[in-house]
């Protein structure tokens, strides 16, 4: 198997675990589980608390011993853990056993990347021109697997509980787990890298990089990352649950049958605006580019919450799922690309490290922990558990638009002066 192939592979299995269930998680926990908000909230803030320490921690284990086997055992270990979540019903139990799975879930995200970009440079090939193209397959396996799970799901299709996302994510990571020890390179730690053998445990841990929150625009970049981050992943967690909430769209009808399909539109669009981010960046400079992201947050959240079910109501949904894609994409690749420009070489990997910590790790947990509370405290009946869905989204909206304004004064960046990072772009 050529070698371009076997990453494709990788990449299109990777991302496709992750997506046979993440989607429609919110359908489960409030429809066939009937947990409020706040309990929702916890479960899936399982994501965030996993990416704090365990992506760093299996990181330094990979560089010890064989990258592709710690790759392939982490796998493993998290089917293993999913094909549990199905037999559970409380939402704490719940929370605890879907926690270890992403604890064996979220470092495989970095070692994805690190195992393609060492195999990539192993063959002579340069990784930031020949693994976009490959990486692009993952985004396709995340869809596919949304495809999947809806056809599994839906009474149009199979019909099945939602809990046979978990199955299917198990299985799919049994068989990422076997293409791993059988078809990707052993990729072993290289004897003699003097710079790796003198590096500090602070510095293997990445905390060297933390000396950047002594840096006012460094700390304050930071700082809105976080606050972003805690917007970053709530249409994944509540977006396939509004869509199927039979009390705002019909059973059956269009959008409540075909909800995950329609949310995978996300995902396209995702892949599209990463080709725009140059001639952004390029006519609107770093900062405006966020803020751009910023504003298409509000827009995502804000047209959620005018949708109805209507033809009208279906546009705005489809539109919403369009401008994800700039809002995803535009804040996390331009921040990326600040925090290598505005970094020491040394700790660049450290500092990208903080960056991720900060939006994926304590931004989502706050996020998705804060946001559960406050849907139980006013936008559910405690009783019924019935969402006000347009109220929801209008606050998440507000919340967006609030952090955008605050970061367009407080943030300050040159991007004009910044010659190196334009001819980058």
């Amino acid at each position: 198997m050529a070698l371009k192939i076997r990453l494709i592979v990788m990449n299109f299995l990777q991302f496709f675990v992750w997506g046979a269930w993440m989607m429609t998680l919110a359908h489960y926990g409030f429809v066939e589980k009937q947990w409020n908000g706040a309990q929702f909230g916890l479960v899936f803030s399982t994501m965030g608390f996993a990416s704090l320490v365990m992506p760093t921690l299996f990181g330094i284990l990979a560089d010890k011993w064989k990258a592709n086997y710690v790759y392939a055992i982490l796998h493993l270990l998290f089917g293993a853990t999913m094909c549990f979540l199905p037999i559970i019903d409380a939402p704490i139990p719940f929370f605890w056993v879907l926690l270890v799975a992403m604890s064996f879930y979220m470092p495989t995200l970095g070692l994805n990347n690190s195992i393609g970009f060492k195999v990539l440079k192993s063959e002579g090939k340069d990784p930031t021109k020949d693994f976009p193209p490959i990486r692009v397959w993952g985004t396709v396996g995340f869809i596919v697997a949304m495809w999947i799970t809806n056809f599994f799901t839906k009474d149009w299709g199979l019909g099945q509980s939602i809990k046979v996302s978990f199955i299917i994510a198990a299985v799919m990571a049994f068989v990422l787990s076997a293409f791993a020890f059988v078809f990707l390179p052993v990729i072993q730690k290289q004897e003699g890298d003097k710079a790796t053998a003198q590096k500090t445990w602070m510095e293997k841990l990445g905390l060297e990089a933390f000396v950047l929150f002594k840096q006012k625009k460094m700390a304050i970049f930071f700082l809105f990352s976080l606050l972003l981050g805690a917007a970053l992943q709530l249409t994944n967690a509540y977006g396939d649950g509004f869509l199927q909430d039979a009390n705002v769209f019909s059973k059956g009808g269009l959008i409540n049958n075909f909800s995950t399909m329609i949310l995978s539109v996300s995902q396209v669009s995702e892949t599209l605006f990463i080709l725009a981010i140059p001639f952004f960046m390029k006519r609107f400079g770093i900062k405006r580019v966020m803020l751009i992201s910023m504003l298409a947050w509000v827009l995502r959240f804000g047209l959620f919450g005018f949708a109805e079910n209507t033809v009208f109501g279906f546009v705005l949904i489809i539109a919403s799922c369009i401008v994800y894609g700039m809002a995803f994409d535009f804040f996390n690749i331009s921040g990326a690309l600040f925090v290598e420009e505005n970094t020491d070489s040394r700790i660049q990997s450290s500092a990208q490290g903080v960056f991720m910590l900060m939006t994926n790790g304590v931004g989502a947990v706050l996020g998705n922990i804060i946001a559960g509370l406050v849907i139980a405290q006013w936008f559910e009946d405690p009783l019924t558990h019935v969402k006000d869905w347009p109220n929801i989204w209008f606050a998440f909206a507000g919340y967006a638009l609030v952090v955008g304004i605050v970061f367009a004064f407080v943030f300050k960046y040159d991007y004009k002066k910044d010659k190196h990072l334009q001819a980058k772009i």
